[in-house]
């Protein structure tokens, strides 16, 4: 399947990686059962603290069961019109156009470009960043057959664990912006949280770039030499498979058929859904307007424009539907944690626990610790910001901190641990063959020059204003 393997210092990190990666896989069940054992957890946690009896705790629960299903569909929709367009023709085209231009006699610039085009795309549309980022990978190891297809895999994963929880399709961020979203509703928030004060504040973009740069070069560099790379045998490359969008009938034999094919559509859906954003812009600002449903409408539009014709959407649409199962079953039972925590007095105690555990100046470097650990457990933002905000921002607010630097910690701490998480690389490791065992150990070393580097931001944050 591929020629020779790392050695030295690399493969100590492979052995440390895969250590890792199995006792994962032996310890750590699938996402559905952990989202069941957490909620018995907290269960239990609601009859302790939460001065309530077995009787409440249930009547909590199933009033939260149902609370989230907007934010569930909107965090479906973000994987699905990120994905829907990484298949689109034109994002195709450019994929493979990109691909050919690191030179072929250097390696590690095909990683660089790697690094780079995920960490990017995954601040535009983690969706978009992780189909197609795979996508990419597949394009330069057909073009670039001395490039390390592990460590160019690894390098395709930064975006979800690096950039994605602090651009426009970050989750957090997003649902403070949206108006009537379920922290206004249970009382959290007063107002919305504009985008001018999470996404783009000085910090945030900052540490985007300071991390951009310092893992782009990490990864170049690590590129190993020619004799110890990884490479793809050609009975791998064969299986290698991109996907195609269904090919366009010579000619109609129906109305239907014709319907289904005539581009029209894709241009008058798309021209409306612009014509709707372009007015929304203009009546509250750009910064305002970048909320869940604004984006996920934006990147659908670009879906239905780039793929032209309504069955080559629709079928690009099936197929990403199969990786937004999970969201769907899992978010109603992390909904019911939620109303555990809205609908009792645990949330006041974990208020209160994190109030004594921090000050004014620890907070912020508590929480990203926080989030960062208890998302290898909850692996989705949504999922993890829903039952952490509502013990979370009140602790700020005792404790005098803005809700909004609460909101850009939590997205950077919840975003840290996915590079060491195999969740959400399922997809992308379909695409291209491999086992998460084969990438972990270049992603440690990522994930700790990552956490220092952020942790360091987060100690200094509190004294910069």
């Amino acid at each position: 399947m591929a020629q020779t393997q790392n050695g030295g210092g690399m493969e100590f990190l492979k052995r440390w990686g895969s250590g890792l990666t199995a006792w994962s896989e032996r310890w750590i069940p699938d996402a559905l059962v952990i989202v069941w054992i957490l909620s018995i957890i907290t269960f239990i946690m609601a009859l302790i603290w939460g001065k309530t009896d077995l009787s409440g705790a249930v009547i909590a629960w199933g009033k939260g069961f149902w609370a989230l299903l907007e934010f569930a569909m909107q965090m479906c929709l973000i994987m699905m019109t990120g994905y829907i367009l990484a298949c689109s023709p034109p994002v195709r085209r450019l994929l493979n156009g990109l691909s050919s231009w690191p030179n072929k006699e250097k390696p590690h610039q095909a990683i660089v470009l790697m690094a780079l085009f995920s960490m990017i795309t995954a601040w535009i549309n983690w969706g978009l960043s992780l189909i197609g980022s795979a996508m990419l990978a597949l394009y330069v190891v057909k073009n670039n057959p001395k490039v390390d297809y592990r460590l160019l895999l690894a390098a395709a994963y930064l975006g979800l664990g690096c950039t994605w929880h602090a651009g426009l399709s970050g989750s957090a961020p997003l649902l403070v912006n949206t108006p009537d979203n379920f922290l206004i509703k249970g009382g959290y928030l007063t107002s919305t949280i504009p985008t001018t004060q999470t996404i783009f504040t000085p910090f945030n973009l900052i540490m985007v770039l300071i991390v951009v740069v310092v893992i782009t070069i990490l990864m170049g560099l690590m590129h190993p030499s020619e004799e110890k790379t990884f490479k793809v045998s050609p009975q791998l490359m064969d299986q290698l498979k991109i996907y195609e969008a269904p090919p366009k009938p010579s000619k109609y034999s129906n109305f239907s058929e014709w319907a289904n094919w005539w581009w029209g559509w894709n241009i008058i859906v798309a021209a409306g859904g612009l014509w709707w954003l372009y007015k929304e812009v203009a009546k509250i600002g750009f910064a305002k307007a970048i909320t869940l449903n604004n984006i996920n409408l934006f990147f659908l539009v670009l879906g239905v424009l780039f793929h032209w014709r309504p069955w080559s959407f629709l079928k690009a649409a099936e197929d990403a539907g199969k990786a937004v199962w999970g969201i769907i079953i899992q978010f109603p039972f992390y909904a019911g944690i939620f109303g555990l925590f809205k609908f009792t007095q645990l949330a006041t105690a974990f208020t209160n626990a994190f109030v004594a555990i921090s000050n004014k100046t620890t907070y912020l470097l508590i929480i990203y610790w926080y989030a960062g650990l208890l998302n290898y457990l909850v692996p989705s933002g949504g999922s993890e910001w829903a039952i952490t905000a509502p013990y979370l921002l009140p602790a700020a607010k005792q404790l005098g901190i803005p809700f909004h630097k609460v909101v850009v910690t939590y997205a950077w701490g919840d975003m840290m641990t996915d590079m060491i998480q195999p969740f959400w690389a399922i997809a992308m490791l379909a695409v291209a063959k491999l086992e998460f065992r084969d990438i972990m150990g270049w992603l440690i070393l990522v994930f700790v020059v990552f956490w220092i580097i952020t942790s360091v931001g987060f100690i200094l944050w509190p004294f910069l204003g």
